[in-house]
């Protein structure tokens, strides 16, 4: 089950690897996380194909909206992180898309009804009012986002048992109820549990420099004893298991009704 790679070798490459946009080839083969059965890009994509004007919000490096095959004449997208703007950027200019950098708790930038379609996968914070401002009526916003208690696992092993509002954090039901409130008709919710898998101690510190909300302070000098009993563990015993959650939201505007 061995590496043979010692600690020292797979924390140095793990912390000198980038972690700017949400392209997470560098896990090939170092860890795994089973898919959602939805396929949120394909059917993001199928949206797009026939929306007149969209906004994706909160994009990373624009990885995910690039990957659409067609995308409406008008297309935006919105990010917070100076490096992920860049990125985004250079991604998306050629395909026609404008990449505006607006920080994540500010109000769009864009005026009532201007798109008729909104997406969003994994937005760290889901502003239902200012969606239902700026879609039409009859718009929707499709979005993935992340679960409650995802990557629990890997959180508690660096911080202990979480409390219960923690564990609760992102539930699907809150979601729906904020929707309704900013005056969307939810039509679609799906919840799934997916399995993860974490090969070697690389793996994990380069998941919590990229995913900066599990362990919130995360530093390999600050955690050093927890990752060095850790990389013990998956020498010996095999991969680290944890279990990601996400759910699936679509929700829509009533027709001929505005909420701006």
């Amino acid at each position: 089950m061995s590496s043979g790679r010692s600690y020292e070798e797979l924390v140095e490459e793990a912390v000198d690897a980038p972690v700017d946009g949400w392209d997470f080839s560098w896990f090939e083969g170092r860890a795994t996380e089973e898919r959602p059965p939805w396929g949120y890009a394909g059917a993001m994509a199928e949206r797009l194909a026939h929306a007149s004007a969209a906004l994706d919000i909160q994009t990373g490096g624009g990885e995910v909206l690039a990957s659409a095959a067609v995308l409406p004449p008008v297309t935006v997208a919105t990010e917070g992180w100076p490096p992920n703007v860049a990125r985004a950027t250079a991604l998306l200019h050629p395909r026609g898309a404008v990449v505006v950098a607006s920080p994540e708790g500010a109000p769009l930038p864009f005026a009532d009804g201007a798109f008729d379609l909104v997406t969003s996968r994994h937005p760290v914070h889901t502003h239902w009012q200012e969606i239902a401002r700026v879609l039409r009526p009859g718009g929707t916003y499709f979005s993935q986002q992340v679960g409650p208690a995802s990557v629990v696992e890997v959180a508690e092993y660096f911080l202990g048992p979480q409390s219960d509002d923690a564990l609760s954090f992102r539930d699907p039901g809150r979601a729906r109820a904020a929707a309704e409130a900013a005056g969307l008709e939810v039509v679609d919710l799906r919840e799934a549990r997916l399995r993860m898998e974490f090969h070697d101690i690389g793996a994990v510190v380069h998941f919590l420099r990229k995913v900066i909300w599990i362990v919130p302070d995360f530093t390999v000098e600050r955690y050093e004893p927890r990752l060095r009993e850790l990389h013990r563990r998956i020498e010996s015993g095999g991969p680290f298991v944890a279990h990601s959650t996400r759910f699936l939201i679509e929700a829509r505007t009533p027709a001929g009704q505005g909420t701006g």
